[in-house]
């Protein structure tokens, strides 16, 4: 079967990119998405959605799709926003599959067949896959030790709750993007956290989201992320977002609010004894102490800087 060339009664498969000033990233995405393996179970075009006003990404985007036989679409969401990136990205695909990847990852050959045939095998509403750190050379150790970009993975076929549900590497039916209702909300737009609260209300809705092990995508670890300053600038963020929702939850809200003041005494705990032994021993207790201090923190209604840009 020739790419990009549908079947009657063949799925369709749109692959959303929401892509902020990182061009060179988005390259080597793109060129990881045009190699992918498929069978005659499916096609698969791609929607990139420049959330950048100066339309960093569009050179990048003409370059691949003057060579490439899968359709690539362009389109820029001027206000600074992912969720309204992310809502575009869904209005402008064609397909009955709704794929997301993050502009800093590069899938396998394999990618999309392995989250279609997961999501088809056990009859799920969407399929996510592992995110994996692709490390550069010079990076230092307590980075490559330290487990910072360890996310939990599961057997294939895992049916997943809210806490390890995202869109760094998911495949989703359409269905559950009906017009007339929110899908990313426009809210979380400069936070971050559209995901979490996309698919905490799908799971409240009965949807099911499993696991594709096998479905391996590979972040590019930057300069940037070789601070320790980032990682906790961003475990801190996240723990304002997550204080925040706890707020809203009520009683459950309040068990876990109590959780985290726990988590704050067991982590200040850990990283004392464990820094002696050194920075790639210590660094994740110390951005999990941030975390949990940020969300107790948020919870009491204290305002911290959590903008995503």
């Amino acid at each position: 079967m020739s790419k990009g060339r549908r079947k009657k009664n063949e799925s369709h498969i749109s692959v959303c990119i929401c892509t902020y000033k990182r061009p060179e990233m988005l390259s080597h995405a793109l060129e990881g998405i045009l190699k992918q393996v498929v069978d005659d179970g499916f096609t698969y075009e791609i929607v990139i959605v420049d959330n950048d006003r100066t339309r960093s990404a569009e050179p990048v985007v003409l370059q691949h799709q003057n060579k490439s036989v899968i359709p690539i679409m362009y389109s820029c969401e001027t206000e600074q926003n992912i969720a309204l990136a992310r809502n575009r990205a869904i209005r402008l695909s064609t397909g009955n599959l709704i794929a997301f990847i993050d502009d800093d990852e590069c899938p396998v050959k394999e990618w999309l067949a392995r989250l279609y045939n997961a999501k088809m095998d056990y009859k799920a509403d969407g399929a996510l896959g592992p995110v994996l750190p692709e490390f550069p050379p010079e990076s230092p150790r307590w980075l490559r030790e330290g487990n910072i970009f360890n996310r939990r993975r599961f057997l294939t076929g895992t049916k997943l709750t809210v806490r390890d549900t995202r869109t760094g590497n998911v495949l989703l039916s359409r269905s559950m993007f009906p017009e007339n209702e929110i899908w990313f909300d426009p809210a979380f737009g400069l936070t971050g956290g559209e995901d979490v609260d996309f698919f905490r209300r799908q799971i409240s809705l009965g949807r099911i989201f499993v696991w594709c092990d096998e479905a391996e995508a590979y972040e590019t670890v930057t300069a940037d992320r070789c601070k320790s300053s980032f990682h906790l600038k961003k475990y801190f963020k996240i723990g304002a977002l997550n204080g925040e929702n706890l707020r809203k939850d009520g009683f459950s809200g309040f068990i876990g609010f109590f959780k985290c003041i726990l988590s704050v005494l067991v982590w200040s705990i850990s990283f004392i004894a464990l820094l002696p032994l050194g920075k790639h021993r210590w660094i994740s207790p110390i951005l999990k102490l941030s975390y949990s201090s940020s969300c107790v923190l948020s919870y009491c209604g204290i305002q911290l800087e959590k903008n995503r840009y």
